[in-house]
């Protein structure tokens, strides 16, 4: 009896060493684990950060609020939504958003849905560089149109030197350098690529057939586009309506310059101004809005798809992609395209690169022709930045700081997707695995200002054996991968699925270790996923405004902020020139990442 009493715990002990024995050949739910805790704190935690501070008391609100700071209040929200300053603070932003919003999605809609059916459905000549063209406007900054804008419509009214026409002696109104018509058509010109690649895939798969069985019938053009050709492209539709919303919802840098001068402000820069004036609990009032928002549109698209997978067409290899005949128009129609390729690309990038070569906007002699603003030692008025875009040696460490921080936070969740992969794929359906899954996803639902402002929120201070990171350049690695997760997350998921157990189980019986496994076999074989997990968030980061403007300082000025900065000073030419840096080195990168990985943007819609 004595042996048989002393049995169970030399049994349990026994089983113990065996499955840590096995965690260290096989550790995928110590690392689900793991990753699960890193998620909660880097993912979780902000969002929660940023809701509890708009429901406490601030430091420096104690006689407004009249309580004691860190207390429950709803000081904020009263502020916010119904103070005698809500108006400026929430409603007139939001309307503003809205109107914005509705009017970049139309425009978006109107061109690339157009330019869709073109390079699509149609004999156009060059129809293949059409497509590829047509998406160079995504490769640019968002803000890029908006300076060009400036530089041809700006008036004498924001001070500083005035546009193109003002300087040729055409008075420009208020309303067309400024407010929400310049907002609209400028995110308009950067976001139409979104519609034109939804619209031509959609396009791309509806059979033909279906269209002339219905032509056959009776139909005329119209019943046909309203009965048959749109009901297939709903869900393109509905995906391209939200994305662009989501994506207008917390766009930052062209709101800001042009909005700015007429006083027309939006969410994401009412929440800017809020945070620059300390405004705290306002400023996490307005974060918690916005990411209200940004789910629920993520949540309505989900449905909308849910409830449109009936339209679909049962197709193979009778399927038929049959183009319109555009006869005496193909000329024309190319010429059409052409035009929004010139009007999206080659006149915004001529503009800010002549207005960096001339003294006066406007003036087109020899001696008002430059170089000094890109070469010159010293530019008289320039206060802060008295030299060329390439002279001193700000634009360099902003380079530096740019290529290293996004460079290290682009290795970083590049390895971090392709791990939540491996664990999300090999967890067969745990509740770890479905925890990383809508986890590592969850930050493509909140717009990156609020993001921004949430990690703002949790990091300014220290808190626990964590520090304040707030200035540092870890704030800055962590936030651009925790935004940047969902692709590299997605991808990681994606080629895993893809790669049975048994190259892994062959090594395993050959005696490798789990860290040998994954060097030799893993990686190797999912190089592809991983290049994609890195260059994607790494284009992305180098022109990347939203998340980082409130978290640089001057000790980690990127590209983007130095920038933004030059516009704040009034330096028009200056900031162009950074801005024009910074398109020429997205584009490079996203051409030789597409030259890496042997795909293109534009794959297929023009073929």
């Amino acid at each position: 009896m004595a042996v048989a009493a002393s049995a169970p715990p030399a049994s349990r002990g026994r089983r113990v060493l065996y499955r840590a024995r096995v965690l260290l050949r096989d550790p995928t739910v110590l690392l689900g684990m793991v990753m699960t805790l890193v998620l909660l704190y880097l993912v979780i935690a902000p969002l929660v950060s940023v809701i509890s501070d708009a429901g406490r008391v601030q430091y420096g609100d104690e006689a407004r609020s009249g309580q004691a700071p860190g207390s429950w209040t709803s000081y904020y929200l009263w502020r916010v939504f119904r103070s005698p300053v809500s108006k400026l603070l929430f409603w007139e932003p939001l309307w503003h958003t809205l109107f914005v919003a509705v009017g970049v999605i139309v425009f978006a809609l109107v061109v690339g849905g157009s330019m869709a059916w073109l390079v699509t459905r149609t004999n156009v000549p060059g129809r293949k560089f059409l497509a590829a063209a047509l998406v160079v406007p995504y490769m640019l900054p968002s803000w890029t149109f908006a300076l060009a804008w400036l530089t041809l419509f700006k008036n004498g009214r924001s001070g500083g030197q005035v546009g193109y026409l003002q300087g040729a002696g055409i008075d420009t109104p208020g309303w067309l350098a400024y407010g929400p018509l310049p907002i609209i058509v400028t995110l308009g010109l950067h976001y139409y690529p979104f519609v034109l690649l939804l619209f031509g895939n959609a396009l791309r798969r509806i059979d033909s057939q279906l269209e002339d069985s219905a032509r056959i019938l009776g139909a005329g053009g119209r019943t046909v586009l309203r009965r048959v050709t749109l009901p297939l492209m709903m869900p393109a539709l509905s995906s391209a309506v939200l994305l662009v919303l989501g994506r207008v919802l917390g766009t930052f840098g062209t709101p800001y310059i042009l909005g700015l001068p007429g006083d027309y402000n939006v969410l994401s820069t009412s929440l800017y101004h809020a945070i620059r004036d300390r405004s705290t609990g306002v400023a996490s009032t307005l974060a918690g809005v916005i990411v209200l928002v940004g789910v629920l549109v993520v949540l309505v698209d989900t449905r909308l798809v849910r409830e449109q997978r009936r339209f679909v067409t049962v197709g193979g290899k009778g399927a038929m992609d049959r183009r319109s005949d555009l006869r005496a128009w193909r000329w024309p129609a190319f010429s059409l395209g052409m035009a929004v390729f010139a009007a999206s690309v080659v006149v915004p990038v001529l503009t800010l690169l002549l207005s960096t070569v001339t003294k006066t906007p406007g003036v087109f002699s020899a001696d008002n022709f430059t170089l000094k603003y890109w070469f010159g030692s010293d530019i008289p008025g320039a206060v802060g930045f008295p030299h060329g875009v390439l002279r001193g040696t700000e634009l360099w460490e902003a380079a530096w700081n740019s290529l290293r921080i996004v460079g290290l936070a682009s290795l970083v969740c590049g390895l971090l997707g392709l791990l939540i992969g491996y664990v999300v794929v090999r967890g067969d359906g745990s509740r770890v695995a479905t925890f990383l899954r809508q986890v590592s996803f969850l930050p493509y639902l909140v717009p990156g200002i609020a993001f921004a402002a949430a990690c703002l929120s949790l990091f300014a201070v220290r808190r626990g054996p964590v520090p304040a990171l707030y200035g540092t350049i870890t704030l800055l690695v962590v936030v651009l991968v925790i935004t940047h997760l969902p692709y590299s997350s997605r991808s990681g998921i994606a080629a895993m699925m893809q790669l049975g157990r048994e190259p892994e189980e062959a090594a395993q019986i050959s005696g490798a270790r789990w860290p040998t496994r994954m060097l030799r076999i893993i990686i190797p074989i999912q190089r592809g996923a991983l290049v994609t997990g890195v260059v994607l968030p790494f284009i992305s980061g180098l022109k990347e405004l939203s998340i980082v403007i409130m978290l640089t300082t001057s000790g980690t000025q990127l590209l983007t902020t130095l920038s933004i900065g030059l516009v704040d000073y009034g330096y028009t030419q200056l900031a162009n020139g950074v801005v024009l840096v910074i398109a020429l080195v997205s584009f490079t990168m996203t051409y030789l990442a597409q030259r890496l990985t042997k795909s293109s943007l534009a794959s297929g819609i023009g073929g």
